[in-house]
Order: structure tokens, then sequence, then C-alpha cells
């Protein structure tokens, strides 16, 4: 079975075509040859071994985190049967270490699965970003870099707006729109190898018998693999398979989110689900239109029969509103315990 079709592609794009193109657009886009002229991304096209020194030249020493699987997962990080734990362990060591093991490993096909996850740069590898600038971007959202060997990140999704940059390796994306959820068949939300659901679905030969519905997600879905230079964009909130190709990879990506932060999104749905998801379904329609009227429509559209000044607690954002609100909810809390 294969993915629905490919990502949309484009040449390098200067910041201004980037934001009124493609940022709002809200689709994802892969622009090749991006960051083609960064020091790593020519390190990445010579060799690993290029790559590996390259990233040295950074290091500082620091230790990090490092995700280790055994090579029968298949690289596919994940949870163990029947979701009692993950198929993988966090380990410490240091960046340069866990470079040679990668480097050493190549070749073998019974290697470990080695993964360092999202680390700043600023933090682990100072003086990256004064040499490979993303221009697209504030200097404010800072770069992170993800280095390992054949490894896949299961689908998920993440609540920032993404460019993923590719320096190294080759890496195949599959981005499934967000209205796709319902056939992607979700983890817990409280019980995630990287802090935000997955789908419980592998990619690759899914049983459509347990999980029919992600037959329709993947006629949905698009992909396109990347090599060292080319970037993809993901919009806030798509869902992306990740699978890294070659036996040393690294990518650097920047997530930012420019929305106004009142609070966890995922409490919402905790405390919404919590209250309405067991009500009679009667009822539960009627909350459902309250919803798409007040939170899910333009105000304007909702409530542009009243003045900003007399919406209330539904009026434009600001601290006040804020604090009323959030005492308010702390009521409601302290009446249900």
């Amino acid at each position: 079975m294969t993915a629905g079709g490919p990502i949309t592609e484009r040449a390098p794009v200067d910041p201004a075509t980037f934001r009124a193109e493609i940022v709002s657009a809200a689709q994802p886009v892969v622009l090749r040859g991006q960051v083609a002229d960064w020091p790593m991304v020519r390190a990445g096209r010579e060799s690993p071994q290029a790559l590996a020194q390259c990233i040295r030249g950074f290091d500082r020493g620091a230790t990090v985190e490092v995700l280790e699987a055994p090579a029968s997962t298949g690289g596919r990080l994940f949870y163990r049967d029947g979701l009692k734990g993950f198929n993988f362990e966090r380990q410490k060591s240091q960046v340069g270490a866990t470079l040679e093991r990668l480097l050493a490993l190549a070749g073998q096909p019974d290697a470990p699965r080695l993964f360092i996850e999202s680390i700043p740069t600023d933090e682990y590898l100072p003086g990256f970003g004064a040499t490979h600038v993303m221009p697209l971007l504030d200097a404010q959202v800072r770069p992170r870099i993800w280095i390992g060997n054949a490894v896949t990140v299961q689908t998920h999704y993440d609540l920032y707006y993404n460019i993923a940059c590719v320096v190294g390796g080759r890496r195949r994306f599959t981005l499934f729109a967000p209205e796709q959820v319902a056939n992607l068949y979700l983890s817990p939300l409280e019980y995630t190898p990287a802090g935000t659901p997955l789908s419980m679905v592998p990619l690759h030969e899914p049983d459509l018998a347990k999980y029919p519905r992600f037959a329709e997600a993947l006629r949905h879905s698009v992909s396109a693999e990347l090599e060292p230079g080319d970037a993809l964009y993901i919009p806030f909130g798509w869902w992306h398979h990740v699978q890294s190709l070659t036996p040393f990879n690294a990518l650097v990506n920047y997530w930012w989110n420019d929305g106004p932060q009142y609070g966890s999104p995922y409490g919402v749905i905790l405390h919404a689900a919590l209250v309405l998801r067991d009500l009679p379904a009667d009822q539960r329609a009627v909350w459902r239109a309250l919803f798409d009227t007040l939170v899910f429509t333009d105000a304007e559209t909702a409530l542009g029969h009243l003045t900003p000044e007399q919406r209330g607690l539904l009026g434009p954002p600001s601290l006040e509103r804020m604090q009323k609100v959030r005492a308010m909810l702390a009521q409601a809390f302290n009446r249900q315990g």
C-alpha cells in the first residue's frame, strides 16, 4: 500500500514569499536546496565522516540523552506490546562519543538504532546558529538538531509550525492533514514516547482489519524524500511520519508558534472529555453547537452583534480577561472536587 501523492515542491524562496505564499496556504511544501549553502550540508554531501567532523567542530563535550533500540525493532521507535513501556531505552552519552558509535555501526545489519533527539544547538553545539542562518524566520526562532542512524519516528504531530532541514543522509516524510485524525487511531494522550500523541498504525504493512479507517488516511497522505540541503515546511498540527533511510543522518529543525499562549490545549481537551464525553447524545449535540459557535467560529461572525466591550469573557484577548477566566475555572474545579 502506498501513500496518496507527492508533497508540493518549490525552489528556494525568500522570507516575503515564504510568509505570503507558503505559511498562509497552510499546506506542506518541500523547498529544494533551501539550505544548500550551509557548511554542514556541504559536509553531509561529502561523506558521513565529513559530517561527523563538522558536527564535532561545534561540540563542547556536553552530555545528551540518546535513545537506543535493538535492531529487532527495525528502527521504529514505539511502544512495547500491550503499551507496556517503550521499545527503546534512554541513555546518557556525549555527542562526540555517539558520533563515533554511529560511524562504527554503519553497514552492520544487526546494529542497534541510536537517536539523539531534538537538542538545542545553542546549548549543545554553540556556534552553529551563527554559521547556519535560517533567513526565512525571525532570529529568535532557534535551531535544534537530530542525529541518528536508520530510525523511524512514528506518525505524530507538533503544536508548532516547523521547518525541517536535512543536513546529512536522506529522510522520507509522510504527512497527514489534521482532519485525518479520526483515521489515525491515537495513542493515549498522557503516555507517549515524546510528549504528543502517536498514531498506533505502522505506516508500512498496516493491519487494515484492525485499523480499517487508516486506508482512507493513507489515500489522502502526501510524501517526499529529502536529501542534504532540502527543507520541508510542516504546518501547525500536521501529522508526520519520518523515516531515516541511511546509516548516518542529521536534521536541523525550527519550531515556532506565534499564537497567544493562555494555557494548555491538552488541558482543555481532557476537561471537555471529563465533563462532556459521557453525557447523553442529545446533550453532547448541544455542547458541540456551542463549542462550534463560541470557540471555532470567527469572533466577528459569532459575536459581531455585540461590541468588543459587551462580549465579557468572550471578548478580545487581554491579561484581565485571562485572569478572570482562570479564577472562574479554579472555582469550577474546586466545586467538582
